[in-house]
Order: structure tokens, then C-alpha cells, then sequence
């Protein structure tokens, strides 16, 4: 049978949290780094493919284009539903693209109905009267409004798509939800057209609504949303009711870790890995006047890398974060660090024996796998909801773990080496 579902990611870690999403649950992933008519990879044995794109803060015509691009290939591998999936924070302001590439797909694939739902209750964020929350604070109080890119000062989705979509939008209540499938996939049915906020305060509400979207082609959300798909297509009998085992290793190496987030989680986990270990913080300044930082960076990793894991970090607070961004600009600083970390992982892996990145923050994962060169991961184990080590494709001794900026315990760091110390199948 040819591949059952694409998901069209906007970033690289989205992409690898949906992938372990759906490992977990028993499907067969693997994940595609770009456009993938350009990578040349050919999906052998796969339930679903994964495609990561950089498109979460491009601008509008950008982001439609390559989300098409993607849509067009997958359905060339002739998938039965396409998965449209952005941060359970949704990372999208008023000016945002989400909108416009929802409009885009259900163009494309000739539909007039989708959902819109980045509910992911695990890791704290919950939908209500349309109202998006991370750890019962509206997600406009959250540390979220600090955002660097995408600051999120509206917790109403509705409003926030009114100005992106040219579609009706409707809110599909939690209440309604609690009918059951049955009586929801009716309400779709009813409803015919347009683009459904619908609300989740429970993983068991997710599979509801996936359920009961069974009939679109089309569905969007948080990574959350994917957990009741494999479910429903064992119900079907379009998929094998047992997961495969994948096999795959850690092989013998060093342990880097790349911390480009200034999320609130990201630095609190920083903080508990140095208790620990050692690490460097990148001085964004420094690197833009000249060779001299990246070389006392690959220095420190030269002479620290061997049994202990290592860290360089951009990380900071949003204040001292906002004097850098005003001193060198916004895209100049992000770019300054993304090339920096880039080019870490790229001699760290070539000359100084690390065979294992662990990569925070999106921007600074889609930077760290381009330069790496690799068209595709294979999905291994989850370290912690949402973030599973990956292994590059045709060259499994080198493994990565790209996490969202927002996601982890502050014992992450750790826990991911520690997974790499056990040596077992991942």
C-alpha cells in the first residue's frame, strides 16, 4: 500500500515531535529535511513521511510556496490524508502564515473543510472556547508574549485567524467534543465548509476529533492531534495492528549539545545541565566582528568533548537578548548564531569525535540539519514527549535530537545523554 499520511511541518523539531507521535502509536516514519522533490529520498516501507520545512516565521508567498511543494510530492506518493503541523503555541501572530497555507492546501487538494486544533495536553497547552493556554495561562500571559519572532499577544484563535484566512471559521466547543465521535463527525458533515477551531483539554479528546475528521483530507494542529491516527487506520485495516522493530543504535561517541532557544524551559534546563557539566555561552557580538569567537568556541569543544556531554548556548534572557537584537538586528543576530551552531555541529562531527547533537530551538535545529547535509532521519525512541533521537539516514552512527524550544523537563539535557549511554535499540 502506498503511503498513508504526509505531514507537512513548519520547522524541523515540529517535524521530529509529530514523527515520534506517530511512532509511538505504531507507525512506520520517516522524515524528509526540505523539499523533498530536491532530496531524492524514496519512501520504502513507511506509514507516513514527515516533511520539515523552515517555514514557520517565512513570509507569507514563501511559506505557501513550499508547503505546495510538499503537498504536491506527497500526494505523488499518493497519501489518503495530509497533516499540516504547527507549534501547539502557534507561533503565528496576526501577520502570521498559518492562515494563508491552510487556505493554500485546501486549495490544493480541492476540499473545503479542515480543523484547526494545536492542543497538546502532555505538555501543558489546552484549547478552550477557542482560547489557547500553556499550563492554564492564557497563552498570551505566557512567557510566549516575550517571544522573540513570534510573539504572541492574542490567546483567541479565532482572532488570530480572522486576519490570515479567507475561509469562514467557526469554534467547535469542548462540550460538543464530548458528544463523542460519532455525534462530532456529524457536526463536520453538517457544517460542510469552512475551518474548525475545536477545542481539547485531553489527550482522549484528540482522538475524538481525529476520529471523527476521518472523511477530510485535510487536517491541521499540534503534533498532539496525530495520536489518534494510527488508531483509526488499524480500524480500517489500512495498517498492520503491531509496530516493527527498527533496530537502531547508538554508536560509540561524544555528546554535544546546541542551545540556540531563549525559551523560558530552554534556560532553565541550561541552568541544571551546568550544575553538571560544562559548557560556553556563544557572544553574539563577538561573532559579529570577526573568526575569533567561532574559534574559542571549537576550541572549548576541541578540548572538552570526551566521556561528559558538552554545551554551547545562545541562550538569555529576553532583556539582554532584546540589547543584542538591537545592536546587530533582529534577523542579523538570529542568522549570526544559526551559521555559528551550524558550523559547530559540522566540525564536531568531522574532526572531534561527536557522533550525537542535541540540538534546542527550531530555528537553530533547520540550520544544524541543512548544514549537516542529511535528506533524511529515521525516528528512534522518545526521550521525553515530543522529542525522539533520530538517526541520519544511510549514516545511523551519527544521531540527533531537535527540541522544540518550549518542550522538556529541566533534567532533559541529561536525560537525553543518558539514553546514549545505554547503548540499547532506539
Amino acid at each position: 500500500m502506498s503511503v498513508l499520511l504526509g505531514c507537512i511541518a513548519d520547522d524541523f523539531t515540529g517535524a521530529t515531535d509529530i514523527a515520534s507521535v506517530l511512532k509511538r502509536e505504531g507507525m512506520r516514519v520517516l522524515q524528509i529535511n526540505g523539499n523533498p522533490a530536491e532530496q531524492g529520498v524514496v519512501p520504502q516501507n513507511v506509514d507516513a513521511v514527515v516533511i520539515a520545512l523552515k517555514s514557520r516565521t517565512q513570509p507569507v508567498n514563501s511559506a505557501v510556496s513550499d508547503s505546495l511543494a510538499a503537498c504536491n510530492w506527497l500526494l505523488e506518493q499518493g497519501v489518503l490524508q495530509v497533516f499540516f503541523k504547527y507549534c501547539s503555541t502557534f507561533d503565528s501572530t496576526k501577520e502570521g502564515n498559518i492562515g494563508p497555507v491552510i487556505d493554500a492546501l485546501l486549495t490544493r487538494l480541492k476540499t473545503d473543510q479542515t480543523i484547526v486544533c494545536p492542543s497538546y495536553p502532555i505538555n501543558g497547552r489546552t484549547l478552550y472556547a477557542s482560547n489557547l493556554f500553556v499550563h492554564g495561562v492564557p497563552l498570551a500571559e505566557s512567557a510566549m508574549k516575550d517571544h522573540p519572532l513570534t510573539p504572541m499577544t492574542d490567546s483567541n484563535l479565532i482572532r488570530l485567524l480572522e486576519g490570515q484566512t479567507k475561509h469562514f471559521i467557526k469554534p467547535i466547543s469542548w462540550q460538543q467534543v464530548q458528544s463523542g465521535v460519532t455525534a462530532l463527525a456529524k457536526e463536520f458533515e453538517s457544517l460542510k465548509t469552512g475551518i474548525y477551531v475545536v477545542d481539547a483539554l485531553v489527550d482522549e479528546d484528540l482522538v475524538t476529533i481525529a476520529h471523527a475528521a476521518k472523511d477530510m483530507t485535510l487536517l491541521t494542529g499540534g503534533a498532539a492531534l496525530a495520536q489518534g491516527l494510527p488508531s483509526l487506520y488499524r480500524k480500517l485495516k489500512w495498517m498492520k495492528a503491531q509496530p516493527e522493530t527498527d533496530g537502531l543504535k547508538f554508536s560509540q561517541g561524544h555528546t554535544l549539545i546546541l542551545a540556540g532557544s531563549c525559551s523560558t524551559a530552554t534556560r532553565s534546563q541550561i541552568e541544571y545541565f551546568l550544575a553538571s557539566y560544562s559548557g560556553i555561552a556563544i557572544d553574539a557580538i563577538a561573532l559579529s566582528h570577526g573568526g575569533e569567537e567561532l574559534q574559542r568556541l571549537e576550541s572549548f569543544i576541541q578540548n572538552n568533548a570526551g566521556a561528559d556531554p558538552i554545551l554551547v548556548y545562545a541562550s538569555d534572557a529576553p532583556e539582554n537578548i532584546a540589547k543584542v537584537q538591537a545592536e546587530l538586528g533582529v534577523e542579523v543576530a538570529g542568522k549570526l548564531v544559526e551559521d555559528c551552531m551550524a558550523q559547530l555541529a559540522i566540525k564536531s562531527v568531522s574532526e572531534y569525535g561527536v557522533n550525537n547533537i542535541i540540538v534546542a530551538g527550531g530555528e537553530t535545529s533547520g540550520a544544524v540539519v541543512s548544514a549537516l547535509g542529511t535528506p533524511a532521519l529515521v525516528i528512534g525512541d522518545e526521550i521525553e514527549p515530543g522529542v525522539p533521537w533520530t538517526f541520519l539516514e544511510g549514516e545511523k552512527n551519527i544521531a540527533l535530537a531537535l527540541k522544540s524550544g518550549n518542550f522538556g523537563s529541566q533534567a532533559f539535557f541529561v536525560n537525553a545523554f543518558d539514553m546514549t549511554c545505554k547503548g540499547g535499540v532506539k
